[in-house]
């Protein structure tokens, strides 16, 4: 796996800066919030369909960057942990100030928790910067630390989403990062060991017009269109 450390912890006292492009501005003004926020509300709404008390659950974000996921649930479950290999990100976002479990990935390769500690995984955003030929260990080391029973999410960009691949291109910190189709997704799940438990896209409206129609958003959570997919798996 390539050496991703010195890379974002170069970015990490200016990170929202290079995320900054005219398209994503569009899309919510105030930053990055907007993103978190739909992700936040896409896992709640996955629970809440399977009627979960999340409260009694243990999470854990792979790749977390500065916690602003992990910050935003913090609240929905009982443990709730963050992990990744910059130092500066995890520094930088004050995770533990919020109360929130902060560890560095010494090794990309491994995650430093103990087997079957999680109760729900996610990575967000975080394979496309993964080389392909190691994305299916990073899978299963995330199932090492999966309960049995729990629920892991790949949360990706949508690389057949044409604003998604421009946005894409014009951020340094994506520089040649090769994007993963929800198929690969899908398949890396299954060849870990688990069952595709749910697959739905979003970021189809920007945070202007999100709140109007967040109705309409929902019902087209199925169709292969929005700027990001979420990818939902349990042990088979």
């Amino acid at each position: 796996m390539k050496d991703l450390e010195p890379e974002f912890d170069q970015f990490s006292d200016e990170y929202e800066r290079l995320l900054k492009n005219p398209i994503r501005d569009r899309f919510s003004p105030q930053g990055t919030q907007y993103f978190h926020a739909r992700k936040r509300d896409l896992i709640r709404e996955y629970f809440r369909q399977r009627q979960m008390d999340t409260r009694k659950l243990a999470y854990l974000d792979v790749g977390c960057g500065k916690g602003e996921l992990a910050s935003l649930l913090h609240a929905d479950f009982g443990r709730v942990a963050g992990c990744d290999v910059s130092g500066g990100m995890l520094e930088a976002g004050k995770l533990t100030v919020k109360g929130i479990e902060a560890r560095v990935q010494d090794d990309p390769a491994k995650i430093p928790f103990q087997d079957g500690e999680f109760d729900f995984l996610t990575a967000v955003c975080v394979y496309h910067h993964v080389p392909p030929s190691a994305r299916a260990a990073l899978t299963r080391e995330m199932c090492r630390v999966l309960r049995p029973g729990g629920v892991l999410s790949i949360i990706e960009h949508h690389p057949y989403n044409p604003a998604t691949r421009l946005i894409v291109s014009w951020t340094p910190v994506d520089a040649d990062v090769i994007l993963l189709p929800p198929g690969e997704s899908r398949q890396l799940l299954r060849d870990a060991g688990l069952k595709v438990d749910e697959q739905w896209y979003f970021l189809y409206f920007p945070e202007s017009l999100y709140n109007k129609l967040m109705w309409l958003e929902s019902a087209l959570l199925k169709l292969p269109l929005g700027g990001q997919y979420a990818v939902f798996g349990r042990p088979s």
